[in-house]
């Protein structure tokens, strides 16, 4: 068997101390994300009852699972994600690449051509512990996911997206500005400690008004 590293012994320390990880286990919810969403909602109010939600980076799901709660049974949920993912109730699954032109009509398709009211995106890129690699990264995730919010947001849309600090930071929150009536950023109290994430909660979508 292979030897633990030190840093994977912390994490798996860390883990398993950790108060969101035991409430995830204990409100059957899929991941601790999930409460950093919670917070979010709790705080700006993104969802509403018969809402049309996509949901970005959605494995293993925590995310979508709390949006189909709050969205409730005349709403929808789409969840996207290149990995597999587990079927959930009220939540339809996509499995592919956003970048693909076919994955991004199956999206269309399965929201029944409707414009969604919510987008979502907690995706990251693998990190490398090297910001002048992992920042590009971040921020080309975070366009793809902005360019995919224009495109099926409603007017007066809501559009939350993870972003890490650094080079590019401040000129995506200015062009959401734009876009949006409201920006503000927010760090959930779920979010680790020595994470640098930070998630931008964009409301009152101005669509082609901008």
């Amino acid at each position: 068997m292979a030897k633990r590293s030190r840093s994977s012994g912390r994490w798996l320390a860390e883990h398993f101390s950790d108060e969101y990880v035991r409430l995830a286990q204990e409100k059957g919810y899929r991941s601790r994300a999930v409460f950093k969403l919670i917070e979010l909602d709790e705080r700006d109010r993104l969802f509403e009852p018969g809402a049309t939600v996509i949901d970005l980076g959605a494995a293993p799901g925590g995310w979508s699972q709390y949006a189909a709660q709050r969205v409730g049974p005349k709403g929808k949920v789409l969840a996207l994600d290149i990995l597999p993912m587990e079927p959930l109730p009220g939540v339809t699954v996509v499995q592919g690449d956003f970048l693909d032109d076919a994955v991004f009509q199956s999206v269309l398709e399965a929201i029944g051509g409707r414009s969604a009211n919510v987008v979502l995106s907690d995706i990251a890129p693998n990190m490398s512990g090297n910001r002048h690699v992992d920042q590009p990264r971040s921020m080309y995730l975070a366009e793809l996911a902005y360019d995919l919010a224009e495109r099926v947001l409603a007017p007066n849309g809501r559009f939350v997206v993870k972003l890490f600090q650094g080079e590019g930071f401040q000129e995506y929150v200015a062009y959401a500005r734009k876009a949006f009536a409201s920006v503000a950023m927010r760090k959930p109290k779920a979010s680790r400690p020595r994470s640098a994430e930070i998630y931008l909660v964009g409301k009152g979508y101005r669509g082609g008004d901008r």
